[in-house]
């Protein structure tokens, strides 16, 4: 595993509505696609994916070429960001990423990403050491993958929790508090969990070994 790959389309669809079953026949055939976790936004019901690749080279041509067609055939704007997963693993499994081999304690009820709007380059230079600690008393918290944006250095991370609740406070109460200190913009996004279980584990997710 070398990138992973964060997706979300401008739309406010009920997941049970969406396409996942066509969508999921489309994406095993994307060349060194490992899995994917489908992500659903709580409260405005977007669609996304939180994906591992073999390779950047991989990563990238599923970002400019697949990813690009899927959004437009469903007449819809994108976002897509492509991280650096080599970078990252030491900081990953010190907060028990599946990611990186972990067994996940218990099913996850959330998902929340984040992004912070700074440049780590290299990643070392991210304060994970100091962080990760505290991170791991938040409560509800049951791992995290760190992602550093490829080229950009941009840290950020895709965290499970055991509820919404904990998550929506996580990403509310906490994480401002972080990019304060950090004296930086940040981006936060909270994921239910449990509607996308069946979607994601026919993409292999690692949340649902």
């Amino acid at each position: 595993m070398r990138a992973f790959v964060y997706t979300e389309i401008q739309a406010s669809v009920p997941f049970a509505q969406a396409p996942w079953s066509e969508i999921n026949k489309a994406l095993k055939q994307q060349p060194g696609l490992i899995n994917k976790t489908w992500l659903s936004g709580v409260g405005d019901l977007s669609v996304g994916g939180f994906y591992a690749f073999d390779s950047v080279e991989n990563a990238q041509k599923f970002v400019t070429e697949y990813f690009p067609v899927e959004a437009r055939s469903l007449g819809v704007a994108q976002r897509t960001l492509i991280f650096d997963a080599v970078s990252v693993e030491e900081a990953s499994r010190e907060m028990d990423s599946v990611h990186f081999g972990a067994k996940s304690k218990q099913q996850p009820g959330a998902y929340v990403y984040t992004e912070v709007q700074l440049s780590a380059l290299p990643f070392d230079n991210a304060p994970w050491r100091e962080l990760n600690p505290i991170l791991k008393q938040q409560p509800g918290i049951l791992s995290k993958t760190w992602l550093s944006g490829l080229h950009t250095g941009t840290p950020g991370g895709l965290y499970a929790f055991d509820t919404i609740e904990n998550a929506s406070k996580f990403a509310i109460d906490y994480f401002p508090t972080e990019a304060k200190q950090l004296n930086a913009a940040f981006t936060t996004r909270v994921f239910d969990a449990g509607v996308v279980q069946q979607a994601s584990r026919e993409m292999n997710s690692p949340f649902y070994d």
